[in-house]
């Protein structure tokens, strides 16, 4: 296996574990900056307000998207096992 074949699969590996992994950085990202402007905005400043809703969201985003993530694993897993005799010599 060349440099070239192992940078190839750790690009491939490093974008399909980004293009599972946005929606759910997103949406948490989206919910911190919500619920930051509202404790701004209110003075209240207690951490658990901050953290059950992100843990709340992220898991919702987690259950609805699972389909989708899991779509996009096991064709990435079909693509690398289809492609894999090249990387055995």
């Amino acid at each position: 296996m060349t440099a070239e074949m192992v940078v190839h699969l750790s690009r491939l590996a490093l974008e399909a574990s980004f293009w599972i992994s946005a929606p759910i950085l997103a949406a948490a990202m989206v919910i911190s900056l919500v619920i930051s402007i509202v404790q701004a905005m209110t003075s209240l400043q207690e951490p658990t307000v901050s953290t059950v809703p992100r843990l709340a969201a992220v898991g919702v985003i987690t259950f609805l998207l699972m389909p989708w993530m899991l779509e996009h694993m096991v064709d990435f897993t079909v693509q690398l096992f289809s492609n894999f005799h090249p990387f055995v010599r």
